[in-house]
């Protein structure tokens, strides 16, 4: 596998070629070791119903396409983060979205993923990914992201 500025460069060519016409080119992460697989550099997030850490059987679906994700990078390690919306304490908040990424966990140890792989964190509702005050908003900052870490 080439390194430096003109591999990155390259690679991120390739990616732009491949949006560009539709394509799901898979990118290496980039803080993977030399000769790691190739993966995408994004797992899908999942969502959550309100006051709720249950899987919806969308969310398990997700869940099943990124085990096998990550069955390609076995090196790969992954934080999953917890989210919430900005309704309930922050006590209530920082716990459910800490439930919310365990489950996510427990799921993806259940497909196979290594546990020592799988790091959780709970944000509360301290990061929401849209700023509105309306159940739309809330709906997508009730969710857990997917952050793969060297």
């Amino acid at each position: 596998m080439a390194t430096g500025p003109g591999a990155a460069a390259a690679r991120n060519v390739a990616a732009e070629t491949a949006a560009a016409s539709g394509e799901d080119e898979k990118i290496a992460f980039d803080g993977a070791p030399e000769g790691a697989a190739k993966i995408p550099s994004e797992l899908k997030r999942i969502h959550f119903d309100f006051d709720s850490y249950l899987l919806p059987p969308e969310a398990r679906d997700t869940l099943a396409s990124n085990a096998e994700v990550l069955t390609e990078g076995p090196q790969v390690k992954v934080r999953i983060a917890g989210h919430c919306d900005e309704r309930g304490s922050d006590e209530y908040n920082l716990a459910l979205s800490d439930k919310r990424a365990r489950a996510a966990q427990e799921y993806l140890v259940g497909l196979g993923v290594p546990r020592e792989r799988l790091s959780v964190i709970g944000y509360g509702k301290e990061r929401p990914l849209a700023p509105g005050h309306d159940e739309a908003s809330w709906a997508q900052n009730r969710r857990d992201e997917f952050e793969m870490t060297p």
